[in-house]
């Protein structure tokens, strides 16, 4: 529900880190369309202001700057972090680890009031927790240490097209028509559309003031990454073997995907090593407090393949 710090957006100014990114660039469109002052954090302005309208202000930074930073947040409210360095460096859990507390500082410094950061799902007393989701957790925490206001949301797949999970899922489901499967295939997940995550992260601008907090989320469907592949290639019309194989390390998944898809070994291995954790919503929540009614898988992977231009089967 509106409050009354939402009903005049324009002089709310909403700073985005990460906007030439995946959920970035699909969510500044979004703000703008709603008539928010927006500014956004970029190392390469140039490439995001080609795609922003003239009223929104792109400024030229990076996380792991902190002078940059001081200045980018410098009278912002709201600042979304959406950033996350997995896909640029080996230690990306240091990397990831400094670029928080430096956010993490400088908005607290700065007076926001609130953080809205995108996460990953997971138990954290899971002894086994990948290295990924230890560090998406990680940040949460550090944002929320700092003292400013911090909205998490802990999502597992994000599916649509251009989403690098999914990415993955469908290159492999594409090109290998039988696929030696590890157990972690059978390992449960709760896939959630990009619009639904994009309609949270818009929703939690406009929450009341209070405490942070960890939204889960997820679509309606609990199923396995096995499941996936099957609907998606029912959706596509591809005739798939999956024969499982107790003897595939996540290592070697990583190896194998970096074989058959465009992902880079270090990334697909990274988020291979998150499929051996189940990943589901427990405390639901953000059904309670958003007006938010995710949607299921198969109709997910549908908007998905239409946004490709896929819709129609080879």
């Amino acid at each position: 529900m509106p409050t009354s710090e939402s009903v005049d957006q324009p002089t709310i100014l909403v700073l985005v880190t990460g906007g030439t990114g995946y959920i970035g660039g699909l969510l500044i469109p979004r703000l703008e369309k709603q008539g928010v002052k927006l500014r956004c954090l970029a190392r390469n302005p140039d490439k995001l202001r080609s795609y922003v309208q003239a009223a929104s202000e792109v400024v030229q930074g990076d996380v792991l700057d902190q002078p940059a930073l001081d200045r980018a947040l410098q009278g912002v409210h709201t600042a979304y972090y959406l950033v996350h360095l997995m896909s640029g460096a080996k230690d990306f859990e240091r990397q990831d680890r400094r670029a928080a507390l430096n956010f993490a500082g400088a908005a607290r410094q700065a007076g926001v009031r609130r953080i809205i950061y995108l996460g990953g799902l997971g138990d954290d007393a899971d002894p086994e927790l990948s290295p990924h989701l230890r560090s998406r957790h990680e940040v949460g925490k550090i944002l929320r240490d700092s003292g400013v206001e911090t909205i998490e949301f802990r999502a597992s797949m994000v599916v649509g097209a251009g989403s690098l999970s999914f990415d993955l899922m469908k290159s492999l489901t594409d090109r290998l028509p039988v696929m030696l499967c590890p157990r972690w295939l059978s390992t449960p997940t709760q896939p959630i559309a990009v619009d639904d995550v994009l309609a949270y992260l818009l929703a939690a601008k406009d929450l009341p003031p209070g405490e942070s907090r960890i939204f889960e989320i997820g679509g309606t469907d609990v199923s396995t990454y096995g499941d996936l592949i099957r609907e998606y290639a029912r959706q596509r019309r591809l005739r798939r073997w999956l024969i499982s194989v107790p003897v595939l390390t996540p290592y070697l998944s990583g190896l194998w995907l970096a074989f058959v898809t465009p992902t880079s070994f270090e990334v697909g291995r990274h988020l291979i090593e998150g499929l051996k954790n189940p990943m589901v919503v427990r405390d639901q929540t953000a059904l309670d407090v958003f007006p938010i009614r995710p949607m299921g898988v198969r109709e997910a992977i549908q908007k998905a393949l239409a946004e490709a231009g896929e819709s129609n089967p080879r």
